[in-house]
């Protein structure tokens, strides 16, 4: 509701909203109704591959549906002057340069899905409890890790996305490691080895593992490339950036930053 308020309040501003940005919000929201009441959301507590499947979307595919409809700069653009400057406010702090940080989110992506290598991961999937906490915190801590680096509100050197560039391209591939061992490991790693019951098609529990391992894997994959296109985005800004600062020297400004830096060097 209010992300429709503030696509009318930007083009009462004279700024009309892209309609592709509107169609990926549209897209997270059906999305996220699907994960819930669809097959995966009716059978995540007695399948593996149906929780797993909707653990990691509500992780991955969620969050870059939402962030592509990019609701923190419409905020700025058509919402409420005073929650944009807060939300401009939360962008810039060290929490969110924290988050902002590639190299930070394949970290905790990889920790959240570790523990689907432990009997910890049976006890989650049969509470109810759990199922509501994952449904709720779960796509947000993926817009959370994913905002910071495609929002133009955090700024870094080029060199810096450089190496972050290069480091997170590293940590973005451990994040298939729990996809792998599920698919490989032959024997239930969660210990829970009673069979589901309830419809003909539900395999063994190792079959079942193996199948939540093949999705995890696949999507973990997947899932690398927002992550590495935001990286190149925030890279072309840095750039940019950086570019037109050097642009507005004067010679005798570009003369004694060369001299700064050669004396540096020796």
């Amino acid at each position: 509701m209010a992300y429709g308020w503030w696509v009318v309040g930007a083009a009462r501003r004279g700024t009309p909203w892209p309609w592709w940005r509107s169609l990926a919000f549209l897209a997270a929201l059906v999305l996220f109704g699907i994960l819930q009441f669809g097959i995966v959301g009716l059978y995540d507590r007695e399948l593996r591959w149906a929780f797993v499947l909707r653990l990691a979307l509500l992780f991955f595919a969620v969050p870059t549906f939402a962030e592509l409809a990019a609701p923190v700069s419409l905020l700025r653009t058509g919402g409420p002057a005073r929650l944009a400057q807060a939300a401009t406010a939360v962008l810039r702090s060290r929490p969110a340069r924290f988050l902002g940080n590639a190299i930070v989110s394949p970290l905790i992506a990889l920790a959240l899905f570790c523990v689907l290598l432990t009997p910890l991961a049976a006890t989650i999937r049969e509470s109810a409890g759990w199922a509501t906490a994952i449904t709720v915190l779960v796509p947000m801590l993926g817009f959370g890790l994913l905002t910071p680096l495609s929002e133009p509100g955090i700024l870094r050197s080029s060199t810096f996305v450089t190496v972050e560039f290069l480091l997170a391209f590293v940590e973005l591939l451990a994040d298939a490691v729990p996809g792998i061992v599920l698919r490989i490991t032959n024997h239930v790693m969660d210990h829970s080895v009673v069979q589901a019951v309830g419809q003909s098609w539900f395999p063994s529990p190792l079959r079942d593992q193996h199948l939540a391992g093949d999705l995890l894997w696949f999507i973990a994959e997947v899932a690398d490339v927002p992550v590495l296109i935001a990286l190149f985005v925030r890279w072309q800004r840095s750039d940019r950036r950086e570019a037109r600062s050097v642009d507005a020297l004067s010679d005798e400004e570009m003369e004694a930053l060369t001299r700064a830096h050669l004396e540096r060097r020796g």
